[in-house]
């Protein structure tokens, strides 16, 4: 049979709680202070350098992604300024459709707030749609940016 109660040394570790080669100095309280914040500068220091890094870094993933971007539009001018054109069409088209979902929010302003069944059905019916529709207007809206400025500069 094992024993119930194991050994007591095994559930306590030592610890040595002698003083260290070197004492530290008691200091006043306005030293102290003085060290706190020293402390604080120091990471402050630090955390700057550290924004710093990573503004670089974004920036630099944003000037080569802008880079990218303007080389496909310089190989694709004419597709750059058809994206532009649907993307100005779209936007017709998604106003007309929030003018519909506003009318619809107004009609049935009492049933969307008192019953949780009727705001679910409205957020199925256009949140996805809309949703979609930003997102494809906003991929068409920078692909089609400045797509005149960019046959103009590749035409002499």
């Amino acid at each position: 049979m094992s024993n119930p109660h194991p050994s007591v040394s095994s559930m306590f570790s030592q610890v040595d709680v002698t003083a260290s080669s070197q004492p530290r100095p008691v200091l006043s309280q306005n030293e102290e202070q003085v060290e706190l914040l020293r402390e604080v500068l120091a990471a402050q220091d630090r955390t700057n350098e550290l924004l710093e890094e990573l503004l670089g870094t974004m920036a630099a993933a944003q000037k080569q992604r802008n880079q990218e971007l303007n080389q496909w539009k310089k190989a694709n001018p004419d597709l750059a300024d058809g994206c532009r054109e649907a993307a100005e069409v779209l936007s017709k088209v998604q106003v007309e459709y929030l003018d519909r979902l506003t009318e619809e929010v107004s009609d049935s302003q009492e049933d969307l707030v008192e019953g949780e069944f009727m705001l679910n059905e409205f957020i199925d019916r256009y949140g996805p749609r809309l949703a979609h529709l930003n997102g494809v207007i906003q991929v068409l809206a920078q692909l089609g940016a400045n797509g005149a400025q960019n046959t103009t500069e590749a035409q002499p």
